[in-house]
């Protein structure tokens, strides 16, 4: 049995008989639960100008990943114009703040008919960061993310500006989501941090998962150099890892009706050879495809929580399912060798 390569990580022990356990969130000095729960469904009006997840539902969901252990919450400011951050208040006003690790972002357009209300000026970050709170009813943030970089704002402004929200004690930690890796954009962000004694960017969203490995060109190695965990989005490349897609036959309601070029990005040869793997190895460990790729990324030494998105609770305690999955060191390598590298062959 081959052994396993420098990314494979041993599960943690659950601290409780409830089914998420905790990991370290890097050098925060943070506990999360070893799945993030992302919201960005609520309230989110889709093309038939219907709520893809009312705010009923959302509560619903919100408990469901409460009763399973779930303390990690993923929102931004944007997320069904601020209702998304609403409605985890109205949630939260209820329970003690202090027991969940709430994150939330910053950068994309509040307004339309203002060029001021978007990017990562200081003016949009302040505000922003005043409006998110008052949302989500609560003094503060565990952790805020820049949503993208922002060309058109120096970073030296941005560092000291994010600096300033974490001085003022809204913001405990600062990380930064992306959908290109950009890893030099934020490797100038920390270095300028170490310069002037800001806080750096201890956290990173990128999106990783058993197809989409970008960030496996320098981007993790930048992270591992500047100590900074991730916390993936789009962990289940877009549902193609749930196993629902196949060579021949595509649900009616699936994601590849909503989004023009989805069909033709992962519905190709080479995705699927990954989703024969992930198949097999969810047949030796009695589980589903959405939970292996769930494992993979939880097994993975950069990884802290995937986030999970669902539309009902039926398909979020799947997903939280993958908790109770421990991969062998072979099994990890053989889902990680199951697509190329972007770095093999250099």
């Amino acid at each position: 049995m081959p052994e396993p390569d420098g990314n494979f990580k041993r599960l943690p022990t659950t601290v409780s008989d409830m089914e998420l356990g905790y990991v370290p969130l890097g050098r925060t000095g943070l506990q999360v639960s070893e799945l993030a729960f992302g919201t960005w469904r609520f309230g989110r009006k889709t093309d038939q100008d219907s709520i893809e997840i009312p705010e009923e539902r959302a509560y619903e969901l919100l408990d469901a990943y409460e009763e399973a252990g779930g303390r990690f919450i993923d929102t931004a400011d944007i997320y069904g114009d601020g209702d998304s951050e609403r409605w985890i208040g109205n949630w939260l006003a209820q329970r003690d703040r202090s027991e969940y690790v709430i994150a939330s972002k910053v950068y994309w357009p509040t307004r339309e008919d203002n060029p001021n209300f978007s990017g990562l000026s200081r003016t949009h970050v302040r505000r922003q960061v005043d409006a998110i709170l008052d949302r989500l009813g609560t003094d503060y943030l565990d952790v805020l993310y820049i949503h993208r970089w922002d060309d058109a704002t120096p970073a030296e402004q941005l560092m000291r500006t994010l600096n300033g929200v974490v001085e003022d004690g809204k913001v405990n930690f600062l990380g930064a989501s992306t959908h290109v890796p950009d890893a030099w954009h934020i490797a100038k962000a920390n270095e300028i941090a170490e310069r002037y004694g800001f806080e750096p960017f201890t956290v990173s969203q990128p999106r990783y998962n058993l197809v989409n490995r970008e960030v496996e060109d320098t981007y993790l190695d930048m992270c591992a150099d500047y100590g900074i965990e991730l916390v993936p989005w789009s962990p289940l490349g877009q549902g193609v890892l749930t196993g629902k897609y196949s060579r021949e036959d595509m649900p009616e309601d699936s994601t590849a009706s909503e989004d023009e070029g989805w069909e033709e990005y992962y519905l190709t040869e080479e995705n699927f050879q990954v989703v024969d793997e992930v198949r097999a190895v969810a047949e030796e460990v009695d589980a589903t495809p959405a939970q292996v790729s769930l494992a993979w990324l939880m097994h993975h030494q950069s990884v802290a929580a995937p986030i999970v998105g669902a539309r009902t609770v039926d398909q979020l305690e799947e997903n939280l399912g993958a908790a109770t999955v421990e991969l062998s060191g072979e099994q990890f390598e053989r889902l990680a060798e199951a697509k190329a590298s972007p770095l093999e062959g250099i």
